[in-house]
């Protein structure tokens, strides 16, 4: 009898912990959605100021030339939306989605991609991104195909 007592009163001092922690989690979890969504608002505005003034004080010509430095500051707007996904995915279900997580690593590599100077880049850097590229798109296809078979 005193050990079953014992047992119960460990069990619910554990319980109490892990409720202790699972609200600490949620918390902080708040705390990052609200941070993130400041940051894409920063960047929207950061966006829209840099368009703004490209289009009005560049010389005639030279807009193609800040075409990739906009590119990089939309695919950073939706990398923060994707990570916000992932945080609000997190506060609904408290399950990491290793999907968005990969669909948001892709996003970032494909923005490096796009920002790249081959001139200043050499020959491993590149092979490195290819194979990061190649192993995010392996890893999404497999979370993708058991998705799709879990969900028939």
């Amino acid at each position: 009898m005193k050990k079953l007592l014992r047992r119960i009163l460990v069990t619910t001092r554990d319980e109490n912990f892990m409720h202790v922690i699972e609200n600490i989690e949620v918390l902080v979890s708040k705390a990052l959605s609200i941070f993130m969504v400041i940051v894409i608002l920063v960047a929207i505005t950061d966006l829209g100021i840099f368009i703004f003034k490209e289009l009005f004080t560049a010389p005639y010509g030279t807009f193609n030339t800040t075409l990739y430095k906009i590119f990089g500051l939309f695919l950073n707007i939706l990398i923060a939306l994707e990570i916000l996904e992932n945080i609000t995915a997190y506060l609904r279900k408290h399950v990491f989605q290793v999907e968005l997580v990969i669909v948001t690593s892709l996003i970032a590599v494909a923005r490096k991609i796009i920002l790249l100077d081959f001139d200043k880049v050499g020959g491993l850097d590149i092979i490195g991104l290819g194979i990061a590229i190649l192993s995010l798109s392996i890893s999404y296809l497999i979370i993708r195909i058991s998705n799709s078979k879990d969900a028939s």
